[in-house]
């Protein structure tokens, strides 16, 4: 949906006192506000440069920082600059805007795990290779205490490095034991733990072999493959808490004809509440007074503005179009129709956390497997030597020959270069599962508003209307910030046409736009305003003094790449299905112009999750692409998700793959990709297989020395890496 149909938000930003020891002027004159505003069609350094300093430009704006990874504006201003204003400035110049409560967010943004991740595999890294030049002197011939002094040294770096670098896997193992289950990091930890200690004794007692080196090439390859799993996906925020920070922080009281300005917590039910035209409703409630148009399409996707009068319903996040209106309020805070939407989001995501990763499926039987083999080496030589010393260094080698280095890189290896594969097609995935579940799709479900279709009308008979007609119609547009009339005006321009000179335009809210053409009344808007029996497609009726009224009629554009991803999605043997809050007609016309058999319409947000849901209950596997508020809970429901880069910030997040470009066609190939990624995760495990076939038996004969146990688990990581990147 394009900035125009999204007219910025009411209320002004939260504040921040000065000093209590400065008077009360003191502190409105010094106070200061911190606004956060979400951009969601922002994709580029230019982007930002271009909101920065456009926001600069702002008389009060002292600071504006863009962050292009949150697609967030944070502004420092002064307390007189509201979201609103800075909203209508950047929509001036084609950026989508919406004000976000800036304390609704987390506190803190930054990419804390990814350094941390880096950081710990930067020093495995620098520790391992000083580890394995020292080993190269041991491996060399050097003997008695000069081999001793070695292997001291490299306990004295391995020792340090192993805790800092290894926590994550101790942290993963511990919380696997702790829910009594295994995942793959037990016997990883098991591996590191064993090798390290098997190291000190034979150290202490002047052995021949020690496996600082082998533990901490593992603890690198390992990390490694973490890295390249958590790089492949962008930093998942709550949806949940996107939601609520949509939520208008602050509304307009009216008590006894006096406006006061509150925080939208300190309103109760029953409070009367003053929603300017531009404004995002605060609360759930009812018109009590004023005449306007909502625009309710992030909510529920329809996508002709509703006209507003008293006694009609509003719920929370609605915007209004055109003019004043009074609203009781009927529900607020935690009650409203928003925040319940962002439970159902809660609730959905909770659900979708259960699905069990290939590599957790492999990790239930291999952990189990690789433990009873160690502790069948470890009896077995135990009972044929009685030495308890080469009874545990076979030990130690089977579960380092047999630690899963090569299974821990197998499905990261595969996810980064489908994951590049599908980024230069215009796809990011944001999630580490979503190749895995994206495989295993057979139902796709469509949102129509600002999905298949670009969210924006198009006139579809401008040709059919004498110049002079066009000309007067586009000097009344332009008088009215609707989407029809918006859309009119960009209709005219485009076929090189002037508007005519009008006097008196005025907008009437709910109605139109009307105005004097040499001093007769001349119309555009309803049609029973105008005098007009209505039409069944979306219209605008044109009424010129004593002339019949005629109608610009309009169609809401499909989005590139809509009719070929449906057909090649069809032609693949998926179910597709179009589930919207539009009319009943509106989506028909679509569904049949797409050849899609299945389709609902007028569909509430909780109809659209439990849809989805209750097609995940009959064993399909449901993928779902939608942009809107009304999706955001069927997006996080869906076994995989897929979401436009123009779509609201918190249904990009509710998603598990953004489609960055316009273009709806990849997402068919998205699905091929997926199942090709997913065969070569299961022929990793396979390769990793065939490894420890060939392996462990060395290590049960006692032929795995540390130097053989290192070269083996690079050899299988450089296999399955190989086998990943022929993805690309």
């Amino acid at each position: 949906m394009t900035a125009a149909m999204r007219p910025g938000t009411s209320a002004c930003p939260a504040c921040v006192a000065a000093p209590a020891a400065e008077s009360l002027a003191e502190q409105e004159a010094h106070e200061e506000a911190r606004l956060a505003l979400s951009l969601p069609t922002i994709h580029c350094a230019a982007c930002i440069s271009a909101v920065e300093r456009e926001l600069h430009r702002q008389p009060g704006v002292k600071s504006a920082r863009v962050n292009l990874t949150l697609k967030r504006a944070t502004v420092e201003a002064e307390a007189d600059v509201t979201a609103q204003d800075l909203v209508k400035v950047l929509e001036g110049i084609g950026y989508e805007a919406h004000e976000l409560d800036a304390g609704t967010l987390s506190a803190t943004a930054s990419d804390k795990a990814g350094r941390d991740l880096l950081m710990r595999l930067a020093v495995a890294g620098f520790a391992s290779m000083n580890v394995m030049l020292l080993s190269v002197s041991v491996w060399s011939g050097a003997e008695a205490a000069t081999r001793d002094m070695f292997h001291w040294i490299s306990a004295a770096i391995a020792l340090p490095t192993i805790v800092f670098s290894g926590k994550p896997f101790y942290v993963n193992a511990w919380s696997a034991l702790k829910n009594k289950r295994l995942n793959m990091d037990v016997p990883i930890v098991l591996a590191i733990v064993l090798a390290v200690v098997t190291s000190l004794w034979e150290t202490m007692l002047s052995g021949e072999h020690a496996y600082f080196d082998a533990a901490l090439t593992l603890v690198f390859f390992l990390l490694a493959g973490r890295y390249l799993d958590y790089r492949t996906r962008a930093v998942a925020r709550s949806a949940a808490e996107e939601l609520a920070a949509l939520e208008v922080p602050r509304a307009i009281r009216v008590v006894d004809g006096v406006e006061d300005t509150v925080q939208v917590s300190e309103l109760a039910v029953g409070d009367l509440v003053l929603v300017r035209p531009g404004g995002r409703m605060p609360v759930d409630g009812e018109i009590v007074e004023g005449q306007s148009e909502l625009d309710r399409s992030l909510l529920t996707g329809e996508t002709l503005p509703v006209y507003a009068e008293p006694g009609l319903g509003v719920s929370a996040g609605e915007v209004n179009l055109t003019g004043p209106l009074v609203v009781r309020a009927t529900a607020v805070g935690e009650e409203t129709s928003l925040h319940r939407m962002a439970d159902l989001v809660a609730i959905a995501e909770s659900g979708r956390s259960r699905y069990t990763s290939l590599a957790d499926s492999a990790a239930k039987l291999y952990a189990p497997g690789v433990h009873i083999l160690s502790a069948l080496a470890f009896v077995g030589w135990f009972l044929y030597t009685f030495d308890m010393r080469t009874a545990l260094n076979i030990a130690a080698a089977v579960l380092i020959i047999t630690c899963p280095c090569a299974l821990g890189l197998a499905v990261p290896a595969v996810t980064t270069a489908a994951s590049g594969r599908l980024f230069k097609q215009g796809m990011l995935i944001k999630h580490s599962t979503a190749l895995e579940r994206l495989a295993q799709v057979d139902t796709v479900v469509f949102d129509k508003t600002g999905t298949l279709t670009a969210g924006t009308p198009e006139v579809t008979n401008l040709g059919e209307f004498p110049r002079r007609e066009i000309e007067v119609a586009m000097a009344l547009a332009m008088g009215s910030s609707h989407p029809l009339s918006l859309a009119l005006v960009d209709a005219a321009r485009e076929a090189g046409i002037k508007p005519a000179q009008l006097s008196d335009i005025e907008e009437v809210p709910g109605f139109g736009t009307q105005g004097k053409l040499h001093g007769k009344l001349v119309r555009l808007g309803r049609a029973a305003w105008v005098g007009a029996q209505p039409l069944a497609q979306t219209s605008a009726f044109l009424s010129m003094g004593e002339d019949t009224a005629r109608a610009f009629t309009f169609s809401d554009a499909l989005r590139d790449g809509a009719e070929e991803s449906v057909r090649a999605l069809l032609e693949d043997g998926k179910d597709v299905m179009l589930i919207s809050g539009d009319s009943t007609g509106a989506v028909e016309a679509l569904a049949n112009r797409l050849g899609i058999q299945k389709w609902v319409a007028e569909a509430l947000p909780e109809d659209k999750a439990a849809k989805v849901q209750a097609l995940s209950e009959q064993g399909k596997h449901v993928l779902m692409v939608g942009d809107g508020l009304n999706d955001t809970a069927a997006l996080a429901a869906a076994h995989v998700s897929i979401s436009p880069a123009s779509a609201l910030d918190a249904a990009r997040v509710a998603s598990d793959i953004v489609l960055l470009g316009s273009d709806l066609s990849p997402i068919a190939d998205a699905l091929n990709t997926a199942r090709k990624a997913t065969k070569r995760i299961r022929e990793n495990f396979q390769i990793a297989t065939v490894y420890n076939v060939i392996a462990v038996p060395l290590a049960i004969a006692g032929l795995a020395t540390p130097l053989i146990a290192a070269l083996a688990m690079s050899s299988s990581s450089i296999t399955v890496s190989l086998n990943a990147l022929r993805l690309r």
